[in-house]
């Protein structure tokens, strides 16, 4: 059964030993970062902490900063089970070949109606209801590193309505504190929330809710295609329909059992300098101009609980939320690419800077095509170095790999350097969101691709060897 709010889930990592809660009083400033940060590092388990000085909220970080606490919060065994649930809903989508096209497809499928997200008249996001002076002072929300401009949102889901379709769109993107009633709204250029605010000469209506069910906050972290409701998505991870609420002050639905909702507007043509702050690459992102969030009304449980996520060098708690998505979206990759066999991103290259892929590979240069590809689909796009090996090779293994790519390369041959779309947070590129992209194919290499020597093969021991050793292992002592 799903968590019906964020509550529930605190409470079975509580039961499961799995969330530590801190009694001693804490820093709002700086020291909760410090503890989540060496806690994550460490392996260790969320945190609750009861006593932030200066408020009456408590403050939980780190919920997802494990593999076991991201299955935990989807609900599953493993994380590789989502993806064929997701793809065994496509076989039913009819004609569209794509998986963008079958993700679009999917709110047209009659045996989908009981999970279509539901609006209800009330819930607990609503026992407080302040319109008159909405403050953000009562919540202790985080500055996480030194050289942050100032306290920061940092697990916010922002909700926001194309004007003209009308269709939602739920991202996550930070909001610097400016003062009581204004943040910064850090929406990429690439983001679906962005393409909203680009679409209108009139304030866009924005609602953030904070601390949803686990599903409903990993949704807004999901790179869906542009117009693909992530609260569908997320009733599709639960199995079972999220509940919203009407906002008070703007034609907007929420999560009903959130912790906190944040109603305001963006208007067109306002920009604040923004930044910087202590990114999930583990640099600062420096300062730049972004659109302004304006408060104009709070609505929240009467004992609101106040989430948080630290972010820093990786492996971080978005690290693991990273390595979910990689998981559920790979057997929809495959439904678009079928030679490929495996996926991964490496915590070191932050999800946006390096993707490693098997192929099963049949003609020459089909590790070409296979990075084309990629760089063609969604967020995808925005992938800096794509690395392409062969079938065997276990791309979770980033020794194994990197002993194939510097063996099995001829940078001549087998480097495509391209450019196109970056990510907001690349500071390497000579300018932001476009700059240079690499593909290497590791694959081996014949005639067809102008390898015209023989390629050597692996050295391995025989089977016949290895099985009468391992039957006389004890024998020889050790």
């Amino acid at each position: 059964m799903a968590y019906r709010d964020l509550r529930s889930f605190i409470s079975l990592l509580e039961k499961r030993g799995l969330l530590k809660r801190i009694t001693a009083e804490v820093e709002a400033e700086l020291e909760i970062t410090e503890i989540t940060y060496r806690v994550c590092k460490a392996g260790g388990p969320a945190l609750f902490f009861e006593k932030v000085k200066g408020y009456q909220i408590p403050v939980v970080t780190n919920l997802f900063g494990s593999l076991e606490r991201v299955k935990l919060a989807l609900e599953v065994a493993a994380l590789d089970e989502i993806g064929p649930k997701l793809v065994h809903l496509f076989q039913r989508t009819g004609q569209p070949v794509t998986f963008f096209d079958k993700l679009k497809a999917l709110p047209q499928l009659a045996h989908l109606a009981s999970l279509f997200p539901k609006v209800v008249k009330d819930g607990p996001c609503k026992e407080v209801i302040i319109k008159d002076s909405p403050s953000l002072n009562e919540f202790p929300i985080l500055k996480c590193w030194p050289e942050d401009k100032g306290p920061f949102i940092t697990l916010p889901l922002v909700f926001t309505k194309d004007t003209v379709t009308k269709q939602r769109n739920v991202g996550m993107y930070r909001m610097q504190v400016f003062d009581p009633c204004t943040t910064g709204m850090h929406w990429h250029i690439h983001k679906d929330g962005a393409a909203h605010h680009r679409k209108t000469d009139k304030p866009l209506p924005v609602a953030v809710a904070l601390g949803a069910d686990p599903a409903t906050i990993y949704a807004a972290t999901a790179p869906l295609p542009a117009g693909f409701d992530e609260m569908l998505f997320a009733s599709l991870l639960r199995a079972e329909a999220v509940e919203l609420v009407r906002c008070e002050t703007i034609d907007l639905e929420v999560p009903a059992h959130a912790e906190i909702i944040l109603e305001g507007y963006v208007d067109p043509k306002e920009t604040r300098l923004e930044g910087p702050f202590g990114d999930h690459t583990g640099y600062y992102s420096l300062a730049d101009y972004y659109p302004v969030f304006h408060l104009t009304c709070v609505t929240r449980r009467k004992n609101p609980i106040y989430p948080a996520t630290v972010v820093g060098r990786p492996p971080m708690e978005d690290a693991f939320l990273g390595k979910a998505t990689e998981r559920i979206f790979l057997p929809l990759i495959k439904l678009q690419l079928p030679e490929v066999i495996d996926l991964n991103m490496p915590f070191e290259g932050v999800f946006h800077n390096c993707v490693l892929v098997s192929i099963k590979k049949n003609y020459p240069g089909q590790a070409k095509k296979v990075m084309y590809a990629l760089w063609g689909m969604g967020l995808m796009m925005l992938a800096k170095l794509i690395i392409v090996v062969d079938s065997e090779v276990d791309v979770q293994n980033l020794s194994e790999v990197g002993w194939r790519v510097f063996n099995n390369i001829d940078p001549k041959r087998d480097v495509v350097i391209v450019e196109g779309p970056l990510d907001a947070l690349d500071h390497a590129s000579p300018l932001p969101y476009f700059g240079g992209k690499m593909g290497i194919d590791a694959t081996r290499k014949g005639p067809g691709e102008g390898h015209m020597r023989e390629w050597p093969p692996d050295i391995q021991m025989s089977p016949a060897i290895k099985k009468l050793v391992d039957e006389r292992w004890a024998e020889y002592g050790f």
